[in-house]
């Protein structure tokens, strides 16, 4: 029985040495079981971003790689809906723009495992939309390498708009990577800006013996309020910020073509005021044509030059003929007529014309 209790009492030292031995080594098995998940992790990211700039994802991919941890990595999310059925057609102009952004960072020199531009469309993922509660597309957020995404980690799209450049300035207040935006060539300005001066090279050269239209007041007037239409009704801001044409309702399918916001707009909204600019302009030069019509003006001084040669006078007659000098001073002769009437002292001439 003795020797049984001293077999025991030397293996309690044993046992209690291994226990302590493997409470050190779990910790460092788990650390490393860590590190292999998220050396896994990257190197997948990094598989599909070679393949695509921009990773699709759905339900089961956004849950792994963006909100599970461990991760050391930042990632854009654009959440939208880009089938058909849809008609989001604000999504695919997005899109567009991400698309050209991703690119740029694939293809840029600093390009690293530290930031990854994926999408979710919601007929992929209806599940990610419902867990953080999105209920419009497009929307961009930004996923941290650690911690949860923060308000300012939403892209304010409805006041910035989701051109290329705007969305990289996003993403270096929110993760210091600096992305400088490469957009492909695109020759349809320059093919457009040829075949203007071709029609013009062109009309000028069929129209070379007559060309007194070039001093056309009207036609050079009309050019320059085109320009000034174009540039007070926001079409300037349109091409900077790359707003959409309008914003339809996913739920209930209503358009809306005025932005609700007073520091933004929608392209249809610049058009509406444009027409309505133009359409003051061309009230205001009718009425400035009626006013000073020529053959009015005419009828009006030759029936009042009939009247006072009825009523005799040549002296009467060659004052009111100077009264008639300038149409805008007839109001004023008048008046002074009748102040000249009431004067007895002096005889003072006021038939001067002021223009």
């Amino acid at each position: 029985m003795a020797i049984v209790v001293r077999k025991s009492a030397a293996k309690l030292p044993v046992m209690s040495v291994l226990l302590i031995l493997l409470l050190c080594v779990l910790p460092g098995g788990g650390q490393k079981k860590k590190e292999n998940l998220l050396s896994e992790k990257v190197e997948q990211l990094m598989e599909w971003s070679s393949r695509r700039s921009v990773v699709r994802m759905n339900g089961d991919k956004f849950r792994r790689f963006v909100k599970a941890p461990p991760r050391n990595y930042s990632v854009i999310v654009m959440f939208t809906a880009l089938q058909p059925q849809r008609q989001c057609s604000v999504c695919r102009q997005a899109n567009e723009e991400y698309q050209v952004l991703a690119n740029s960072w694939r293809y840029s020199s600093a390009f690293s495992n530290k930031l990854f531009f994926t999408v979710v469309d919601y007929d992929e993922g209806a599940d990610v939309f419902q867990q953080l509660n999105m209920n419009s597309a497009p929307t961009f957020m930004h996923f941290p390498a650690k911690g949860k995404p923060k308000r300012a980690d939403t892209f304010d799209l409805q006041r910035i708009g989701f051109a290329s450049e705007q969305l990289a300035k996003w993403i270096a207040d929110r993760t210091d990577v600096q992305i400088r935006v490469f957009r492909p060539p695109n020759y349809s300005g320059t093919i457009a800006l040829a075949l203007l001066v071709s029609l013009v090279g062109g009309l000028l050269y069929l129209r070379r013996n007559n060309l007194e239209f070039i001093y056309n007041k009207t036609g050079w007037a009309m050019a320059a309020l085109c320009v000034v239409f174009a540039m007070t009704s926001g079409q300037m801001w349109n091409h900077i910020r790359g707003p959409p044409y309008a914003h339809k309702n996913p739920q209930n399918g209503q358009v809306s073509y005025i932005h609700g916001s007073s520091q933004a707009q929608f392209v249809a909204e610049s058009h509406i005021i444009l027409l309505l600019n133009a359409a003051i302009t061309m009230g205001m030069v009718l009425l400035n044509e009626a006013a000073t019509s020529k053959g009015d003006v005419g009828k009006r001084r030759t029936s009042s030059l009939s009247e006072r040669r009825k009523r005799g006078g040549e002296e009467d007659l060659e004052e009111e003929e100077a009264h008639f000098c300038c149409v805008d001073c007839i109001v004023f002769s008048s008046t002074v007529a009748v102040i000249s009437k009431l004067r007895t002292e002096t005889e003072i001439n006021y038939s001067v014309c002021l223009h």
